[in-house]
């Protein structure tokens, strides 16, 4: 059973654990191997839905320096019938020109020939060190090992094979009661540094035996990937390798009709595991010890969204939470860095509930930064427009972590 908790992410109703974390749901088979892209551990996951009609969708990094396996899939797969996946770790594949290029489409082909889909339903995903060739016989070598190793129940190692400088692990696996019976949806995800809102700096991998449409896969994956991926902030950094793919087997055969009350549970179910997979990432920002999020209102849409994010990107918001110091004048100040020349800035702070600034003036009241998760809210003038950002704090380890990436 998960212990998974958090006051920000709420189970529906009709959504259950499911105790065996390794079973996929029916239709799939997965694998995850050592292929010595890394200096030790697993580092190449091989993930494949075995019915011909399976149904996908995908969403990519908003970078505008696009690593070579986003670029690959991007161009040459149908984004709609991805059947199977090959991710490693350990390498990113990204500012690596033609020769890596190159690289991600014979993993392609290789992937495509060791899970029996055609080229053009196989998407391939990299993580790790940007600028350095990836080994592509490595990569061969290992798909065709995880090709024997691919199992029912292989979600485990497939999840691991995908971790970077990960702590916690990113799985879930749930039992979504619909009208018409009960489906599984399961999902392994990485992430835990250079994540930014607009998407992260995340694999994700989301698996289904429903039988979902393949338009209904899209929309419900973009609406999700929106109040999620897109709300997570480690450390402002946006990546080059982001990839989330969402796979229906309809193995189950119970359909998820659109414009249903199906259709909803299933939206809700997936919402649910796409939220609690991001506030997973925040939890394990490098080095993190609390968490946050920040909600903003007011009646500019731009001006909140630009106010949320400065304040989860704040250096100085996030060594205060970090330190545990009940300084909210690092939240005024990032509110006034993302408003610049609106004078007079008529504001309002309050840190777990209590008013701690009105109207621009302090109250007097401490502020709170002494919890696991800290919950900040701004007010600005008017009314209509509301967004949240999370976002993990920053400390001492953040700073070992990636100044010793590479050495």
């Amino acid at each position: 059973m998960s212990d998974f908790e958090s006051r920000w992410v709420e189970r529906p109703p009709h959504v259950r654990e499911d105790d065996d974390l390794g079973a996929l749901p029916a239709g799939f088979r997965a694998a995850g191997v050592a292929a010595g892209i890394k200096a030790e551990g697993l580092d190449l996951g091989l993930l494949v839905s075995d019915p011909h009609d399976t149904t996908s969708a995908v969403r990519f990094t908003a970078s505008g320096v696009l690593a070579a396996p986003v670029q690959v899939t991007k161009e040459r797969s149908e984004l709609s019938r991805i059947r199977a996946v090959a991710a490693n770790s350990g390498n990113a594949n990204a500012a690596t020109g033609r020769p890596g290029l190159d690289e991600a489409a014979r993993m392609q082909g290789a992937t495509s020939m060791c899970s029996g889909a055609p080229t053009e339903q196989v998407a391939v995903c990299s993580t790790g060190v940007i600028g350095v060739q990836l080994d592509g016989q490595k990569v061969t070598k290992g798909l065709l090992a995880a090709r024997a190793e691919l199992r029912e129940d292989g979600a485990l190692d497939f999840a691991d094979a995908i971790k970077t400088t990960d702590i916690l692990d990113k799985q879930v696996a749930l039992l979504v009661d619909l009208p018409g019976g009960t489906v599984r949806l399961t999902a392994q995800a990485k992430g835990a540094g250079m994540i930014q809102p607009n998407f992260a700096t995340m694999l994700c991998f989301v698996q289904t035996d429903a039988v979902v449409p393949a338009e209904t896969c899209d929309l419900l994956l973009g609406v999700c990937v929106k109040r999620s991926f897109d709300r997570i902030s480690v450390d402002g950094q946006l990546s080059t390798n982001d990839t989330a793919i969402l796979q229906a087997s309809g193995a189950s055969g119970v359909a998820v009709e659109p414009e249903s009350e199906s259709e909803l549970r299933f939206g809700e179910a997936l919402d649910y595991l796409l939220r609690r997979l991001a506030v997973l990432m925040v939890r394990d920002g490098e080095g993190a010890r609390r968490v946050g999020r920040v909600v903003v209102r007011g009646g500019v849409p731009e001006g909140v969204e630009r106010v949320a994010r400065a304040v989860a990107n704040s250096p100085l918001v996030k060594t205060a939470i970090y330190g545990g110091d009940p300084n909210w004048g690092r939240i005024a100040q990032a509110i006034g860095a993302a408003l610049p020349g609106t004078h007079p800035l008529v504001y309002d702070i309050r840190v777990e509930g209590a008013l701690v600034c009105s109207g621009g003036y302090g109250t007097g009241t401490i502020a709170e930064f002494t919890g696991d998760e800290i919950e900040i809210e701004v007010t600005l003038p008017g009314d209509g427009a509301e967004t949240e950002v999370f976002f993990s704090d920053l400390g001492h380890e953040y700073i070992h972590i990636n100044a010793d990436y590479t050495t």
